[in-house]
């Protein structure tokens, strides 16, 4: 028996051990890996014909660009900022909030950032601004006939941008025969059609022959949870308001002037601290042209308070201002309730 002598001879017992016929690397003149010559064998050799073979590697190596005049099926592609001469594209602004288009064209305030805690929803808006614009919008009914609809009113910031809407929710005989002194609801609805504060007024007597009955109107927000009330004192000549919160604590003053005729021009009524000492804020009656004064009580009002006011104080400022357009510049038949004092 052959016996190699680079191999060991086999322990006792145990036959010599022979290579296998398909080892690897394979022997000389077998089939072997990679092929040698002119075998076929990858990569292709030369400028041989080679059948096709798959590079996982690079499978588009001998495929031919597309011209660009070709390039029927995506004719903006690449697109022209990708292009020498373009600049890089900015997808987001730095620092910057960048309210959606839908916002900016329908003209409503974005939703500030910053949102204080424990903040009810939909009082976001109030975070950022000292200055509300509330707008009564012209009910051509009214203004023609005398018969008194649900007020409606477009309440903005100081930039122009809408923040709420204001609607009276109310039945056509309490406002027609009740007139100024009727008890109203009113929803006061956000941008997307939500309810974010309520104001609810019941009925009382508008005369100081009546100090047992004065007028008062409740400001809910979220609806169903009291953030405070604003109450009339009595007095005589100036009107004179008591903003509490939801726990019935005395905050703030309101206080007007003895003659309220807007004829006059803007007439303006103080909001006061609880010791009537210092002014912190304003609602002001302005003058909204001769036409809409004389034939309708579309009125115009500008509410400014303190920027770190709590969002609940400022809802009910707003309350407070809806209870003095009613109690004082609402019409009934287009007959001017503007006066002097209370009685």
């Amino acid at each position: 028996m052959y016996t190699n002598p680079n191999v060991a001879p086999a322990p006792p017992g145990f036959s010599q051990y022979h290579s296998p016929q398909n080892q690897y690397p394979p022997a000389a003149n077998q089939n072997q890996y990679p092929p040698i010559g002119h075998q076929n064998q990858y990569p292709p050799v030369g400028n041989q014909s080679q059948p096709y073979q798959h590079d996982q590697y690079n499978m588009y190596q001998h495929q031919q660009p597309m011209p660009a005049q070709q390039n029927l099926g995506y004719p903006n592609y690449p697109p022209p900022y990708s292009q020498p001469g373009y600049g890089q594209v900015i997808q987001h602004q730095p620092s910057a909030y960048q309210p959606s288009p839908q916002v900016v064209a329908d003209g409503w305030m974005p939703i500030p950032q910053a949102i204080p805690q424990n903040c009810p929803n939909g009082l976001q808006y109030l975070s950022t601004i000292n200055q509300l614009l509330v707008k009564q919008q012209v009910e051509v009914i009214e203004a023609l006939l005398g018969f008194e609809t649900n007020n409606k009113y477009t309440i903005k910031n100081s930039a122009g941008q809408k923040v709420f809407y204001a609607v009276e929710d109310n039945d056509c005989c309490t406002r027609n025969c009740c007139g100024p002194i009727r008890p109203f609801e009113m929803k006061i609805l956000d941008n997307y059609k939500n309810e974010v504060i309520h104001l609810s007024r019941p009925l009382a007597c508008q005369s100081c022959l009546f100090p047992c009955c004065l007028q008062r109107i409740e400001v809910f927000s979220p609806p169903g949870c009291l953030v405070g009330i604003v109450e009339q004192d009595w007095s005589i000549l100036t009107p004179i308001f008591t903003i509490r919160n939801a726990a019935n604590e005395e905050v703030l003053k309101i206080e007007g002037p003895i003659c309220r005729y807007s004829m006059c021009g803007d007439v303006e009524f103080k909001i006061l601290s609880k010791d009537k000492t210092t002014v912190v804020g304003r609602i002001s009656k302005q003058w909204s042209g001769l036409l809409r004064e004389v034939f309708t009580d579309a009125d115009f009002f500008g509410i400014s308070f303190p920027m770190d006011l709590d969002v609940r104080m400022k809802a009910v400022m707003l309350g407070a201002c809806f209870l003095i357009d009613v109690m004082f510049y609402e019409k009934r038949g287009n007959a001017e309730s503007d006066g002097i004092g209370l009685c």
